[in-house]
């Protein structure tokens, strides 16, 4: 899977980037067929945003999450996608069937 991070107000440090990685990396491990992924942390205020557009086959699949914390806000944006990527999942699986 080929993962693009941008910052947007924010210095991307290596634990950002690194957390990120290991978040979206779990993706993998429900679906084979993830292709790349773009991933845009801003800092607004005091609001913290992650979102994330997937590339699968099939289809585009996208999730946000706004938090104080940063960590937070992508390890919601994480869960979004992984419940997602599943539900793409069982519709392939279903649609084949």
């Amino acid at each position: 899977m080929q993962l693009n991070i941008t910052g947007q107000n924010i210095e991307l440090t290596e634990a950002l980037k690194e957390h990120t990685q290991s978040k979206m990396k779990k993706l993998e491990t429900h679906f084979d067929h993830v292709t790349n992924a773009h991933v845009i942390l801003k800092v607004e205020k005091e609001r913290q945003t992650a979102e994330a557009t997937v590339h699968v086959s099939g289809a585009d699949l996208f999730a946000d999450s706004t938090q104080s914390d940063m960590y937070a806000a992508i390890d919601q944006m994480a869960t979004k996608l992984d419940a997602q990527i599943r539900k793409h999942k069982e519709k392939l699986k279903d649609h084949r069937s």
